[in-house]
């Protein structure tokens, strides 16, 4: 399935919200939490990365990942908390729209 332009990036940043994640580990994280219907490419998701961190959203730093090898982990910062209650309500208000619209 297909992810509607902009939700990535908040897809990304409800992932880390509760924990510091390598990029494999948000990948993984986003693919369980939606029963396997998502599945981000590695570039888009490294992209996406990228982009939050140029713009503040996160954080990053290295450290060692579960196969004891160096990994990037990445943080949300106070920025990147704002940017997801504004992004994740404006996401809510957009598909409750689309909901009417689909409805009965």
């Amino acid at each position: 399935m297909g992810l509607l332009q902009g939700t990535l990036d908040v897809l990304i940043l409800r992932a880390l919200s509760a924990a510091p994640l390598h990029g494999y580990a948000v990948s993984r994280w986003i693919h369980e939490r939606t029963d396997g219907a998502l599945q981000i490419e590695d570039a888009a998701l490294y992209k996406a990365l990228h982009r939050l961190e140029h713009a503040e959203a996160i954080a990053a730093e290295w450290g060692v990942s579960e196969n004891n090898r160096r990994a990037r982990y990445y943080r949300l910062t106070p920025k990147g908390r704002r940017r997801l209650r504004a992004e994740r309500s404006s996401l809510e208000r957009y598909m409750a729209a689309l909901f009417r619209v689909l409805g009965p």
